[in-house]
């Protein structure tokens, strides 16, 4: 018998990201405008936010062990209600000469609380759903996510611009509150661990067991963390800090142009998590080298292109296209990338693995967006050395794992056989 993908458990997590990922995106929008109308400084509030993201970084190891060892359903719930504890006892405190102080301890709240709610809910997709209902609903969870990033900056940005930023803390505390009433009614097996000794002890345990299991039984998922890591510092760098310095500051165009742009990327990627979960059972795993290569191929033409006494719209275009191309692959592999991983671990370790996919993905990003920062600062009249050496690279990359996919593809139908 075929499983529903829409289960009444699902449909409530879904409901929960939504409402949850939306009062995040508008609050985080209200913050940042609230901050640079504050200090006049974008530096200031990048800086906030990379030093709030430490205690994520630092912390999702033991939100996935978390994960792991309590009940998930009571985790979202209590995360969430916290979370909208927290933005309004900011709300309630904030005034003009203690703004930054309450601004930056609720970031660095908000980024501890994220350490726990990540890995949690990556968690509960396996434990609701089976087989490639796994590759649907992790498509499903991206469509959501995607949408909510489309939708905020439209409506969080007229609600700040009209009501100004109070009024959009507290509509972002009604979503989380909203959202843990959703995550109340989830009803998920589970199973109390036992553990010997203290606290540390277990951590340690925990860790130990997870890392033997990736390093040692599951090299696979090893190899994805690591695989997934190159692709997030080499495509996510390139696409975080290139499209906006080729729309503003190389082709000299308005913030039209570039909040096009921006849109046009998260349409991209709701289009690529409708055609992952339209691909779940029929694209074969040997196939996602192909689709890495393709990124660097689509990465190439937005550099060529540069090399061309083209019309400043001709060039515009041409990267717009090349770039969501590109972000259509991304979100197709990651999607196909997390449920392989997530279908290759026992329930027990799942929290914990997904911490780990959440912390390398923290860790490299950052560094992928400095080093194409300087790069494409160095190289601004000459932006095709920083396209067409980096697609090569991707394009390479996607060509020689193909070896890799296929014995993931062979071990699989082993297993299903």
């Amino acid at each position: 018998m075929t499983q529903k993908l829409f289960t009444k458990n699902f449909v409530l997590l879904i409901l929960g990201q939504l409402t949850s990922l939306f009062g995040n995106f508008i609050l985080k929008l209200a913050l940042s405008m609230y901050v640079l109308e504050v200090t006049g400084s974008a530096a200031i509030f990048a800086g906030i936010l990379s030093i709030a993201t430490i205690p994520t970084i630092v912390l999702s190891p033991l939100g996935g062990i978390l994960a792991d060892r309590a009940d998930r359903r009571n985790i979202m719930v209590a995360l969430d209600g916290l979370t909208g504890i927290s933005v309004l006892c900011a709300t309630l405190l904030l005034s003009e000469s203690n703004a930054l102080t309450v601004i930056s301890v609720l970031l660095a709240i908000l980024s501890v609380l994220g350490a726990f709610e990540t890995p949690t809910v990556q968690a509960c997709i396996p434990t609701m759903l089976q087989g490639d209902n796994i590759m649907k609903g992790n498509a499903v969870v991206n469509q959501v996510a995607s949408l909510s990033y489309l939708m905020a900056p439209i409506l969080g940005g007229v609600l700040y611009a009209v009501f100004g930023l109070k009024p959009v803390m507290y509509a972002s505390v009604v979503c989380f509150f909203i959202t843990a009433l959703f995550e109340c009614f989830i009803k998920l097996s589970y199973r109390r661990s036992e553990s010997k000794g203290g606290i540390l002890s277990v951590v340690k345990q925990d860790f130990l067991s997870s890392m033997r299991y990736i390093s040692k039984e599951q090299t696979n998922i090893a190899k994805m963390l690591l695989l997934t890591a190159c692709l997030r510092f080499f495509v996510m760098g390139i696409t975080i800090v290139g499209l906006p310095f080729i729309v503003r500051t190389v082709l000299g165009l308005n913030a039209q142009y570039y909040g096009a742009a921006e849109s046009s990327l998260a349409i991209a990627t709701i289009w690529g998590s409708v055609a992952a979960g339209l691909l779940a059972e029929k694209l074969k795993i040997h196939r996602l080298a192909i689709l890495l290569a393709s990124m660097g191929v689509f990465m190439i033409p937005a550099g060529i292109v540069f090399l061309c006494p083209a019309d400043f719209i001709i060039k515009y275009v041409i990267t717009l296209v090349s770039f969501c191309g590109m972000q259509i692959a991304i979100s197709i592999f990651s999607i196909f990338a997390v449920s392989l991983i997530q279908q290759r671990t026992p329930n027990q370790l799942i929290g914990k693995v997904m911490a780990y996919a959440s912390t390398v993905t923290l860790c490299v990003q950052p560094i992928g967006q400095i080093v194409y920062g300087f790069l494409f600062d160095r190289f601004s009249n000459m932006i095709y050395l920083c396209l067409i050496p980096t697609g090569v690279i991707v394009c390479a990359v996607g060509m020689s794992v193909m070896g890799f996919f296929r014995k993931m593809e062979k071990e699989q139908q082993e297993v299903s056989a």
